[in-house]
């Protein structure tokens, strides 16, 4: 098929490449010509592990083609996508003015039927809205349709390649029919193409970030009063998840949860909530439960100085909001480096990809340094915030003789609390006694 994809972020980029590896004519395109720019000379602008062969690949084989020329990309396509930003607005719900503006572009250069599929995460009624602004501007035929994504940064690749299923939602038969011949290849296997009302295709990608978010949400809240009781929360989260109902997935606890989707995404569907008179208190406590998280290492580090961080060193490491990416959207960690700073601390922070991007936020504030190690040396205490893969079984013999006072805080609780402390280490992880 040819299709457009207008949006070059994340989820843009994931699904033209992830389109084109499999037959279909993929332009992707956007009006922000300094990134198509770097993407023609075959720079990614994201970190997201085997995009960046995906794409090299594609492109050479003259399925990917990435331009600014949005209008050409329309007229060319059976489908086009719309794959830009939904930030928050300031009272927490949806800024659609990006979907709502390429909607009207599609609108002046359609030139027959077309598919109009939107892959932003979008409050439920925005393909009704589409609809209705792509009506105003033109007299042909064409059917909406909502296809959210459910990609883990990290694995999107993976995730896109191999859907554990395909939310296709929309009131036209002929719009279904066409996105759920696009997406056969991808499901040979078994059929996991969910096909509904669009309505209830944007409201399932609500549901299922909500969902896991609220996991999250419960264990970390848990966790807090396992070590007021002297429980291991490990222990517990083992066992709850291994009953077949419940399952072992987001049952880890940690500093609290960031990235580009759940954060804006629970924030999108209490407002819409509210905006139909319904009041979603779980997912509202969900939110809550998260931004005290999110102050749960700090408090642990500035506890265990008593309070008293002036010319203490603290070493971070993990700016990410999750490995394998480069995203520091709503990341603990950067709320745990304010609180740092703001108690007098000086704080020494090392990340595998994301310290570009925090850089601008706390400016000379931070000291960034090119190694984990580096991050220890001289440190009063060492905060694990992101659990990247070096970080796991480091050198702890030289992590202890390049700290001051051997001081580890395990946002992750992926160290083993007695060997550490048979080392010499004082420790203390998320909900363990």
């Amino acid at each position: 098929m040819q299709l457009a994809v207008i949006g070059t972020g994340y989820v843009g980029l994931v699904a033209g490449a992830g389109f084109a590896d499999f037959g279909n004519d993929v332009a992707c395109v956007d009006v922000d010509e300094g990134k198509i720019a770097r993407l023609l000379r075959g720079e990614v602008p994201i970190y997201e592990p085997g995009l960046d062969t995906l794409i090299a690949k594609n492109t050479k084989a003259g399925r990917l083609s990435f331009s600014t020329d949005v209008a050409g990309a329309i007229q060319n396509a059976e489908v086009v996508f719309i794959a830009v930003g939904t930030p928050s607005a300031a009272d927490g719900s949806a800024d659609l003015s990006a979907v709502y503006a390429v909607a009207e572009t599609i609108g002046k250069n359609m030139n027959g039927f077309k598919v109009v599929a939107t892959k932003s995460t979008v409050p439920v009624g925005t393909a009704d809205q589409v609809e209705a602004i792509i009506a105003r501007h033109t007299t042909h035929p064409f059917g909406v349709a909502s296809n959210p994504e459910f990609l883990k940064e990290g694995d999107a690749i993976n995730d896109f390649m191999k859907p554990d299923r395909v939310v296709i939602g929309s009131n036209n038969t002929r719009a279904l029919e066409v996105l759920r011949s696009l997406y056969d290849p991808f499901v040979r296997t078994s059929d996991r193409i969910h096909a509904m009302g669009a309505r209830s295709a944007e409201l399932t990608k609500y549901a299922s970030n909500a969902l896991l978010a609220t996991r999250i949400s419960f264990m970390n809240d848990l966790a807090l009063l396992a070590e007021k009781l002297g429980a291991d929360i490990d222990r517990v989260r083992k066992a709850v998840g291994a009953d077949p109902r419940i399952g072992p997935k987001f049952l880890f606890p940690g500093p609290g949860f960031g990235g580009s989707c759940f954060p804006k995404d629970i924030s999108a569907l209490i407002h819409t909530a509210r905006a139909m008179g319904h009041d979603l208190e779980v997912v509202r406590a969900v939110e809550e439960v998260n931004k005290r998280q999110k102050h749960v290492l700090g408090s642990k580090v500035k506890q265990h100085f008593d309070g008293a961080l002036a010319g203490r060193v603290v070493g971070v490491w993990g700016l990410a909001f999750k490995p394998q990416t480069d995203d520091i959207r709503e990341s603990p960690a950067l709320t745990l480096i304010e609180d740092l700073l703001e108690a007098g601390a000086t704080v020494r922070a090392h990340d595998p990809q994301a310290i570009e991007n925090v850089r601008p936020l706390f400016g000379d504030r931070v000291t960034y340094v090119d190694t984990m190690y580096a991050a220890a040396e001289g440190a009063d205490a060492l905060a694990l915030v992101t659990e990247w893969h070096e970080y796991r079984r480091p050198d702890f013999h030289r992590i202890k003789r390049l700290m001051r006072t051997p001081s580890l805080f395990d946002g992750r609780n992926i160290w083993d609390p007695e060997d550490l402390r048979a080392l010499g280490f004082w420790y203390t992880g998320i909900g363990r006694g």
